[in-house]
């Protein structure tokens, strides 16, 4: 049943060389490979010939980064992956791309109306809540509850996990938190959340009574560039190049933290991101002010893609307020919005959705408009949206 849906995916577009492949899917079918193998590799050769272990896995993000940077400059350290393993040319990430959802897609294999995580901000109706990245609430577990990540699912199996800054990885999920952890800190260097994920999967693994000692075989790992310079530059900028060379010299620090531990040939060691970068200008801004009373409304979550909640009553005249004002802006009533999005079927998905065209940003007032020069969040058909996605390691011989 495995290579059965592994085989389906590679024949519409996916894995190998190139073409297209829905990450959450993918990389839930590639955890699953690597941790059936059954402790031998490639055409039955032993993986770990002086030690029976589970084989280990780490996953991490650059969050950002886009599909085609590996070749806008020097990317050695990403094209040595490449070569070693396998890369997929284009990875088509859930919707909305946005970085809570597309990171619990990455680790849940579903689309964000199933697993919950609709937005980087969100409300949810039946909590009467409100949830933000940014706040305490981010840490509640009610809303990460209606999936199961793949550190727990390891953990239910007999396997340790391990989480460093990935989204939702400090957070109790189905009553547990990863064996190994480090609450989010955006502080902590890139290269301390290296060396720490690379000494929890180098350990033995602890007595099974005491979590918070030993080893871990399967680790996920977060860095919050090259997102952040992306807004700030905008991915067109010529100063990108330096942000992604450094991201590649990274890369190169992971890599040799592995091999000085002794792991980089017994690792499965998958980089990816979850989601591209587009282009924005302060000429391309759509203002709701112009179209709406703001007390008709709620307004969750940012540019792209924004939630509307009218008010009482008052959902055909905000909507009939906004439809056909601005021919770069969907709006959508809940129920049209496309099937292919799978973007309908939970109560955090507001009643209206409204969604610019690439390179537009949403906003009530200009003077409100974030003043980023570049953005993500947009239709997750678009090529702009779509993360690099490389591998290599036992479970993925080079071709």
């Amino acid at each position: 049943m495995l290579w059965t849906m592994m085989l389906d995916c590679l024949r519409r577009g996916g894995g190998g060389r190139g073409g297209l492949c829905c990450t959450g899917f993918f990389l839930t079918l590639t955890f699953a490979l690597a941790t059936q193998l059954d402790h031998r590799g490639y055409q039955g050769q032993p993986l770990h010939p002086t030690r029976n272990e589970r084989p280990k896995l780490l996953l991490v993000s650059f969050d950002g980064f886009r599909w085609d940077y590996v070749d806008r400059v020097p990317t050695l350290n990403f094209h040595a992956l490449m070569d070693e393993g396998s890369k997929v040319m284009q990875v088509e990430n859930t919707y909305i791309t946005k970085t809570f959802p597309d990171h619990y897609t990455l680790v849940t294999g579903l689309h964000a109306e199933t697993h919950g995580i609709v937005g980087n901000e969100m409300y949810d109706p039946d909590l009467n809540a409100s949830f933000s990245m940014e706040g305490p609430s981010a840490y509640d577990p009610r809303w990460w509850a209606a999936a199961e990540p793949l550190w727990v699912t390891n953990q239910k199996q007999g396997g340790r996990s391990g989480g460093v800054m990935w989204p939702g990885s400090d957070v109790k999920i189905g009553g547990l938190y990863p064996s190994r952890y480090l609450p989010y800190n955006a502080s902590v260097s890139f290269e301390r959340r290296v060396e720490t994920m690379v000494a929890w999967l180098a350990e033995e693994e602890g007595p099974r009574e005491r979590p918070g000692l030993g080893g871990v075989d399967f680790g996920v790992l977060y860095w919050e560039e090259p997102d952040e310079s992306g807004h700030n530059l905008g991915p067109e900028s010529s100063l990108m190049d330096v942000v992604i060379a450094n991201i590649d010299d990274k890369l190169g620090f992971l890599r040799n933290e592995l091999r000085k531990k002794g792991l980089y040939e017994r690792v499965n060691l998958i980089v990816t991101s979850d989601h591209g970068m587009t282009q924005l200008s302060k000429d391309k801004v759509i203002e709701l002010d112009q179209y709406l009373d703001r007390e008709l409304y709620t307004w969750v979550d940012k540019s792209p893609v924004v939630g509307i909640l009218p008010g009482e009553g008052k959902l055909e005249e905000v909507f009939g307020a906004l439809v056909d004002v601005n021919p770069n802006m969907v709006v959508y009533k809940k129920e049209q919005i496309p099937e292919r999005l799978h973007y309908r079927h939970n109560g955090r998905i507001m009643p209206i959705i409204l969604e610019a065209k690439e390179g537009w940003t949403i906003t009530q007032n200009r003077t409100m408009a974030p003043h980023m020069l570049g953005n993500h969040g947009y239709d997750n058909s678009l090529p702009s949206m779509h993360p690099v996605f490389v591998a290599r390691g036992p479970a993925f011989p080079p071709p």
